[in-house]
């Protein structure tokens, strides 16, 4: 059954955001030589931030800040070739606006470098397993988190796409960090959960996730957040490569959201804006 629902506010360290189309939309900006999707990388600090300006100015409620690949097949980066990456940008970014940022990434100093220079999110693909302080210290600084489920390192967790029921497989991991996050003093209504489409995932069990957006909020208790933009199951489904998939992305996010998605990150702000206008324009309650 699709059940579009509106995102409810957010609240972060120092202010309350609301989605202004609906659904919150992520913008990807990536400060790496090396995503998969060209069209994201940022051959330097003012690339990066005319990019970021350009989200802001096309509607987007929150910019995901990446310094490390996290793409299948992909190897992880130490901590200060991150930092190196993302704090120059992150400062330059927060002199032109004051747009919410989440941060994406696995380590505690990462983060913390961030926050210090105002990162609002953290947006964890290791749901905190990674760097388990990251959990108090989101806690004592009222932060929200963003929990992923995947399986293993980027470089082999394409060998781990079986499982018995993905869907409830999927959403027991997830139910069992959140509960992580709160055991460790982060508010609930600071957590929202990502099933992570194409991390340990073949083109059945992204299919299947996006089918059953609903169920990874644990019967309404969590806003789900799905990220498909111009990956791989876009391709398999269009035949199109990552350069064609715009309009296989808006499909896959508006079924997303109409299957129960609060929260969408995407590549192309400009167009899934519109996406979203439409849906909230037309109030698009299906039953």
């Amino acid at each position: 059954m699709m059940q579009y629902k509106e995102a409810a506010p957010l609240k972060l360290r120092d202010r309350t955001i609301s989605p202004k189309n609906g659904i919150f939309l992520m913008g990807i900006l990536n400060v790496t030589p090396d995503s998969f999707y060209a069209g994201s990388r940022t051959p330097d600090l003012d690339a990066a931030l005319k990019k970021a300006l350009d989200m802001v100015e096309n509607g987007v409620d929150i910019i995901d800040i990446g310094a490390e690949s996290t793409r299948p097949g992909s190897f992880y980066v130490s901590e200060e070739e991150e930092i190196n990456r993302l704090i120059p940008f992150l400062k330059l970014f927060r002199r032109h606006s004051d747009c919410p940022v989440s941060i994406d990434t696995r380590k505690f100093k990462v983060f913390k470098n961030a926050f210090e220079e105002g990162a609002d999110i953290l947006n964890d693909i290791s749901a905190m397993e990674d760097s388990p302080e990251l959990a108090p210290f989101c806690a004592e600084n009222k932060l929200p988190v963003i929990l992923m489920h995947k399986r293993e390192k980027p470089d082999v967790m394409m060998e781990k796409v079986c499982y018995n029921d993905a869907v409830k497989e999927i959403a027991a991991y997830l139910k069992e960090r959140a509960e992580f996050a709160i055991k460790n003093g982060i508010a609930k209504d600071k957590i929202i959960l990502d099933p992570g489409i194409g991390f340990a995932k073949d083109f059945e069990t992204n299919c299947k996730i996006i089918k059953h957006t609903s169920d990874f909020s644990l019967d309404g208790e969590y806003p789900v957040l799905i990220g498909a933009s111009r990956k791989q199951c876009v391709g398999q489904l269009t035949g199109r490569p990552t350069e064609e998939r715009l309009a296989g992305s808006l499909a896959i996010h508006q079924l997303a959201v109409l299957h129960g998605a609060q929260y969408i990150r995407v590549h192309d702000v400009k167009e899934t804006a519109d996406m979203l206008k439409t849906l909230k324009g037309i109030e698009c309650d299906i039953i």
